[in-house]
């Protein structure tokens, strides 16, 4: 089931490659803004970018460390987005399963990865490959969308994600990645809880490509409860659905020093 999934996952991406790119809500400048105060990066460090899709993060790192390794699974989006940042000489390009990392033990600094692990089958297998391959008092940094710890607005939400994006596996709960992160030997050093607004057409657009298609999200959030309207604050305009917002999660947490 999971090799399944993640033929879903290379599929929507190889078909999406230059919408990531170009997407507001990857570029966003006040997440790679944030990512460097807390990570901190050295002129010395060798980076691990996991699932770098548009390269956003990896761009970002780039000026501040010695090497970096940006790794998809998607050889289509990895080759677009190498192309795209061709100027930045000490990005490496790997294709790259993020629970099956090519890596040895203990080979980098930091270790990042930002608005992808809802696609994983298995995220305790990520954190555990991430585990691996850190530096002890290494850093690794995530930032994805995580469930509200309600059943039902977990419900509706996972639902609508997996129906705008075959690929969407299931956004965790902050309290779950939080239970991870500590069995596995990480110390969280910072996080932050916030709310994201995402443009509907833009969101959309990004993973479906035909209208009827579109259109069948669109009618989901029009037909939702009001208590999931209000949650996830479902703007309408001239009867279309203008925008919505999700709960998004950024921790930072520290390999423990052998």
């Amino acid at each position: 089931m999971s090799d399944e999934i993640k033929k879903v996952v290379q599929d929507v991406f190889s078909k999406s490659k230059e919408s990531y790119v170009q997407s507001s809500t990857h570029k966003s400048q006040n997440d790679l803004d944030l990512i460097l105060n807390w990570v901190e990066p050295r002129p010395d460090w060798k980076v691990l970018d996991i699932a770098t899709g548009g390269g956003h993060v990896a761009k970002t790192l780039s000026p501040h460390v010695h090497r970096v390794f940006a790794t998809d699974l998607t050889k289509e989006m990895l080759q677009n987005t190498s192309s795209h940042l061709e100027k930045y000489a000490n990005i490496e390009y790997v294709i790259a399963d993020a629970e099956n990392l090519p890596f040895l033990d203990e080979s980098f600094d930091a270790v990042t990865c930002r608005i992808a692990p809802h696609h994983f089958p298995s995220p305790l297998q990520f954190i555990q490959e991430s585990y691996r391959v850190l530096k002890p008092g290494g850093k690794w940094l995530m930032i994805d969308n995580v469930a509200p710890e309600d059943p039902e607005l977990d419900r509706f939400y996972n639902t609508f994600e997996k129906q705008r994006d075959p690929g969407h596996v299931r956004a965790l709960k902050k309290s779950e990645w939080n239970e991870m992160l500590r069995s596995q030997g990480f110390t969280i050093q910072k996080q932050l809880s916030r709310k994201k607004t995402l443009p509907f057409q833009d969101w959309v657009t990004r993973t479906l490509f035909t209208v009827p298609e579109q259109k069948a999200v669109e009618e989901r959030f029009k037909q939702a409860s009001q208590e999931m309207k209000e949650y996830f604050s479902i703007k309408e305009e001239n009867h279309q659905v203008h925008s919505f917002t999700i709960d998004e999660l950024m921790v930072l947490v520290e390999k423990h020093s052998s």
